[in-house]
């Protein structure tokens, strides 16, 4: 049977905020599996801030999204129809499979997901790649000690969150900060953390200096720009700084770069990027951890899942850069039950 597959491709590399140019809506007939092949059946898309970098030309951790291609995107979904021995109708995936409502797959880099031990969207944030950002970015390159202070920025979304959560259960004081009164609230109050700080109307420095008197020992840094040279100022004797994102800078035409990097040498800290990608080999140590703790109690993982299909992912995609989104943001494409 062959079906029509709904697509969103780049059409354009965007300058400063996405456009509605910069993307092309198209429908494509897809095939039955071949050999060694899978038909997924996409159900909910992971939305991420990455999604900008990887609309950009030039070099990176990961090659660019082609003009032409369909969008890159983390992705929940149900086999259909099979001719592969280790993918059989009716399992749940989890895989790169774009901003499509079909898939054709031959396994590479797909992992089957249990739909009775947590909710699909959970996969894509807690339990997927937003949970395994936070697990491997505060444990290995952070590397919090009990007593100590961890400040995290975009506290309320799919990887803050869980880095503040994550720091609580090592024995750590935790300080988020966070956009609005709303989401401070749901950092202290729902996900534990010791204090939280609006960027949007509190003075970062100030406050810095009533919740970490001593110093911030770990910076998990989200968004760059002012936020990050704020907390650079702060930082106690042997600091470690984790750069995980920018979100503040993404579609800047002109980019801003820390100001007060001096503080790394007079603090003798380090300031460290990350990517998740090195740490496959290690991802099911990851997530045994993270569902460990979940199963526990200790971890809490929230999903803000739009409905609307692929047709509404370029507007989607902007909510996170405007704020938006609480927790992980993941767009529904299919109804699971359908």
């Amino acid at each position: 049977m062959r079906r029509a597959n709904h697509q969103v491709r780049l059409a354009a590399r965007p300058v400063g905020e996405p456009q509605p140019t910069d993307w092309a809506h198209t429908d494509e007939v897809i095939d039955e599996p071949g050999d060694g092949e899978f038909l997924v059946r996409v159900l909910y898309l992971s939305i991420d801030p990455a999604m900008r970098g990887w609309m950009n030309a030039g070099r990176s951790y990961i090659r660019p999204v082609e003009i032409g291609e369909v969008m890159r995107a983390g992705a929940i979904g149900q086999v259909i129809a099979s001719r592969h021995t280790g993918f059989a109708v009716g399992d749940h995936v989890s895989g790169t499979f774009g901003v499509q409502e079909y898939c054709l797959s031959d396994g590479l880099g797909v992992t089957k997901v249990d739909p009775a031990a947590a909710p699909l969207p959970t996969y894509l944030g807690t339990l997927g790649m937003s949970g395994l950002t936070a697990y491997f970015g505060l444990i290995d390159i952070g590397r919090p000690e009990p007593g100590q202070t961890v400040v995290v920025s975009g506290a309320a979304g799919a990887v803050g969150s869980v880095v503040g959560q994550i720091a609580k259960i090592l024995g750590c004081r935790v300080i988020g900060i966070a956009g609005g009164e709303r989401k401070c609230r749901l950092v202290v109050d729902e996900f534990g953390f010791d204090a939280a700080i609006d960027y949007r109307t509190d003075d970062i420095r100030k406050a810095l200096r009533e919740h970490a008197p001593n110093g911030v020992d770990v910076y998990f840094d989200n968004v760059g720009g002012d936020v990050l040279d704020a907390v650079l100022l702060r930082l106690a004797r042997g600091a470690r700084v984790v750069i995980c994102g920018a979100v503040s800078q993404y579609n800047n035409t002109t980019p801003q770069g820390p100001a007060n990097y001096m503080s790394l040498l007079v603090n003798r800290a380090t300031m460290t990027g990350m990517v998740v990608f090195d740490y496959a080999d290690r991802y099911a140590e990851g997530i045994g951890q993270l569902a460990a703790w979940r199963s526990q109690g200790r971890l809490k993982s929230l999903e803000d899942v739009v409905p609307g299909g692929v047709a509404a992912f370029p507007e989607t995609l902007m909510r996170l850069f405007r704020g938006e989104n609480n927790g992980k943001l993941v767009l529904q494409v299919a109804d699971a039950d359908a």
